[in-house]
């Protein structure tokens, strides 16, 4: 028999598989979005590399009235201006040494000389100087920063074309079941499979890296070929996890000398998951076969995993208020979903372990606690889903 951890343990024990498992690779620059990165970026270059104008007009030295001399554009060799002389000059120009920039709306050619409506610039105006934002050999990306599309511009910037990034686990997904059809209506005392169209999804929201997904019939011999095929980081079977004639995940793994780190979580639904470790050293997690209990799993188990695996930083424990009093399990978490609605987290219907439906339209899961039932008003913690609505900040 399997002996059921508490779910606070379970989500700890996956995070520190996790970190064990951190595996660092050089990245393209255009690749590394997404990842996070392995150690810290500093500059190669002055940003901006040389005084550049920061506005289209001319560039001028001294008080004016200035004879035009020339042009600077974008790209162009720096040159010297003596006083009382500019050039024409494009945003992102070299500035000349001692100028500034008489924007064009402030400014008119009169035969060659080039005149201001106003007050003349001062030397500097509408320049941006070498180095203002960056020096050379200053951080600019801190180890453990997610690489979103601007931060992979600025290191761009910088001079950089590959990065240090923590490596994304690769996940293959094998679904067991043989009462499962896999497309179409079901029919004669089957069921459609909801897992495999969701969970490559999941995996990438998560941060890792989906790979297959393999349908395998519910026989020890064919689970056992389907574990030892997979070349991925992590597998992730769904179904097979209980103690019953079909259930074959435990019998595989003694027989191909698995191990478990965790054999059953103290919450619901979803208690049956489990976290081992296959030989070689590839990670397992075994989510149960009914729809939101396999969420319950993905939630506790590989969600932990893949974030500590990628590096990135685990969210702060979020409490929020409940919307209406909901009942406690005896002796074991329960994770429900619900939706954030002024503040407070409105549970859904059809929280049973079967059901999708009231997962469909959540945003977050409530973690309620063992024993006493929640009241309403009560605070409770919040698992924001990885396509949560941003109302938890």
């Amino acid at each position: 028999m399997s002996e059921e951890i508490a779910w606070p343990d379970a989500v700890r024990l996956a995070g520190e598989r996790g970190t064990q498992l951190q595996a660092h690779s050089t990245s393209r620059l255009p690749d590394a979005v997404g990842h996070v990165l392995a150690d810290d970026l500093v500059s190669l270059v002055d940003l901006p590399p040389f005084d550049t104008a920061a506005m289209d007009g001319w560039a001028v030295r001294g008080t004016g009235p200035w004879a035009l001399v020339g042009e600077g554009r974008a790209g162009d060799a720096p040159r010297d201006l003596r006083d009382g002389e500019c050039i024409q000059i494009s945003t992102g120009a070299v500035a000349p040494p001692g100028t500034g920039v008489l924007r064009s709306e402030n400014g008119y050619v009169d035969h060659g000389t080039v005149r201001a409506r106003e007050r003349p610039p001062h030397t500097g105006h509408d320049v941006r100087h070498r180095g203002e934002e960056v020096r050379s050999g200053e951080s600019i990306l801190l180890r453990g920063q997610l690489l979103t599309p601007p931060a992979v511009g600025l290191a761009a910037a910088a001079g950089h074309d590959t990065v240090q990034v923590v490596t994304r686990p690769r996940v293959a997904v094998l679904v067991l079941g043989d009462e499962l059809v896999h497309a179409g209506v079901p029919t004669g005392g089957r069921l459609r499979d909801a897992l495999a169209p969701q969970l490559p999804a999941w995996i990438e929201a998560m941060g890792a890296v989906p790979e297959s997904v393999i349908h395998v019939s519910d026989d020890q011999h064919a689970t056992e070929r389907g574990l030892a095929a997979s070349r991925a980081d992590v597998v992730l079977t769904t179904g097979g996890t209980a103690g019953g004639p079909a259930d074959h995940i435990r019998g595989a793994m003694t027989a191909m000398g698995g191990r478990w780190l965790i054999d059953g979580v103290s919450v619901r639904p979803g208690h049956p998951m489990k976290l081992g470790v296959l030989p070689g050293g590839r990670s397992l997690v075994a989510l149960p076969g009914n729809p939101l209990a396999a969420v319950s799993g993905l939630v506790t188990l590989l969600w932990p995993l893949i974030n500590a695996q990628t590096g990135r930083r685990s969210p702060p424990a979020v409490i929020r208020p409940l919307a209406g009093p909901v009942d406690a399990s005896p002796g074991a978490h329960r994770l429900v979903p619900g939706q954030m609605v002024d503040g407070a987290i409105r549970l859904t219907t059809r929280p049973g372990p079967a059901m999708l439906s009231g997962m469909a339209v959540a945003d977050v899961l409530a973690v309620i606690p063992p024993g006493v039932p929640g009241e309403a008003g009560s605070g409770v913690q919040v698992v924001a889903l990885p396509w949560g609505s941003g109302l938890l900040v």
